[in-house]
């Protein structure tokens, strides 16, 4: 847990949503406003347009409607200013320290924020088309913003790390603020093993003739990209022309992961099957363990008897494990279709009961007594055989046995306060000067 991160205002994605972020009409009202400069901080300026931006994107998380809600909106662009000035001192401060971020850094934020805005809108044309201006450009001014932020927070890091705490201030902390911490919630640990809906060898039939005539075509000279937004079946990537972006080494199931980057780029793969179907595969292009590819895929349709037959085998492998015939944690290694946890025998780890989404889990964890395992479970994966290892109840943290948690609590709590005071004197330190806003 960052020590910094509750500080009011300050370092809440400051730098990532300057600029950007915004539906356009409010970026078209934000600028009606004549620009002008609002506030200086030693050689920096805070313009008015910086300044509205900064805060309709406060005002979009916060539910604020700036025409319907003024003063509520006047309140919040009055606290953006302070953060923004506030910001500005820790960036002097940053450059005068000579503070340095790696550059390998900037560009791994950059991609991981690219990639979602590409993800939110659709395409880079998109993007470009949102905000008016050549995706290069778009780049240019966010990766100048990410440098700034994370400029900053190495200089909060840096600080936040000079700060110490003692037993008593602890202790003192603990007895203050025991009955407002939100103590143990209740939790169960679990492991699972997942049994996929496979298709039957009439479907599979019918999905390899689709694939093998795609590929064929695409050999042929066919676009990939008119051809996957035809006839692909990821609703994810088919409207994008197949592409999924630039995506880390991990992220894909094996089979098609060791495709993506064995291939160089523009080069057509044969035919993948994965857990989700066929696959044609060419990659774009690859950044060391990143590589972004494009796909065309045709999935493996299910039959009702497929489904019967893969909670029959769900039955018969759980007996099997009662019977001890074979360990819940090997049969989860051999069988199980979950590739995050079947290596380590199923095992989930522990989830506060409010995490579990998935209404199947929530019921078995509240109603399986530890060492128990649940009869085949559906849900949108397939089928799962779930066993409770332990249940956690709630109850209120104690110096005892929550030790480490409550130091962080008092951690945060009195860094945030130091952090504040030494922010105050800085300013004290630089020349600030602020205009009227009405």
């Amino acid at each position: 847990m960052q020590r910094f991160h509750k500080l009011l205002f300050l370092i809440i994605g400051f730098f990532s949503l300057l600029n950007f972020g915004l539906p356009q009409s409010d970026k078209v009202y934000a600028q009606e406003a004549l620009d002008r400069i609002v506030a200086v901080v030693d050689d920096q300026i805070i313009l008015q347009s910086e300044l509205l931006q900064y805060a309709y994107s406060l005002a979009v998380q916060l539910n604020i409607d700036p025409r319907q809600q003024s003063d509520k909106f006047n309140e919040l662009r009055d606290g953006a200013l302070e953060s923004l000035i506030a910001q500005k001192v820790l960036l002097t401060k940053a450059k005068e320290d000579s503070v340095t971020v790696e550059q390998r850094q900037v560009d791994q934020v950059l991609d991981e924020r690219l990639k979602g805005m590409i993800e939110q809108l659709g395409s880079e044309e998109k993007v470009e088309e949102y905000f008016g201006q050549p995706l290069r450009k778009v780049k240019r001014t966010l990766r100048e913003n990410i440098e700034e932020g994370l400029l900053v927070r190495t200089l909060q890091q840096k600080k936040f790390r000079e700060i110490k705490i003692s037993r008593r201030e602890v202790e003192d902390f603990y007895t203050a603020m025991k009955d407002s911490m939100p103590g143990v919630k209740a939790a169960a640990h679990l492991r699972h093993i997942l049994l996929n809906i496979t298709a039957g060898e009439a479907a599979v039939k019918v999905a390899q003739a689709k694939i093998d005539t795609l590929l064929k075509r695409v050999r042929s000279g066919e676009d990939f990209i008119k051809l996957a937004r035809l006839y692909s079946e990821d609703p994810g990537t088919a409207a994008k022309g197949g592409e999924l972006g630039l995506i880390q080494r991990g992220d894909f199931v094996k089979e098609f992961e060791e495709t993506a980057f064995a291939l160089q780029p523009n080069e057509i793969s044969g035919v993948v099957r994965t857990q989700f179907g066929f696959h044609i595969i060419q990659p774009i292009e690859r950044r060391g363990e990143k590589v972004n590819a494009r796909h065309i895929l045709i999935r493996l349709a299910t039959s009702a008897n497929d489904e019967k037959e893969t909670a029959a085998f769900g039955s018969r492998l759980r007996e099997d494990i009662l019977a001890g015939k074979i360990s819940f944690e090997d049969a989860a290694k051999k069988y199980s279709t979950d590739q995050t946890t079947n290596e380590k025998g199923g095992d989930l780890g522990w989830f506060e009961a409010d995490q579990l989404q998935v209404a199947a889990f929530r019921e078995a964890a509240k109603t399986l007594k530890p060492g128990e395992i649940s009869p085949p479970l559906k849900t949108q994966y397939g089928f799962h055989l779930v066993r409770l290892e332990e249940r956690r109840d709630p109850r209120q943290f104690t110096l005892a046995d929550d030790w480490q948690q409550i130091h962080e609590m008092a951690m945060n709590a009195k860094g945030e306060k130091e952090f504040q005071t030494w922010v105050t004197a800085l300013k004290k330190q630089m020349y600030i000067r602020v205009a009227s806003l009405d």
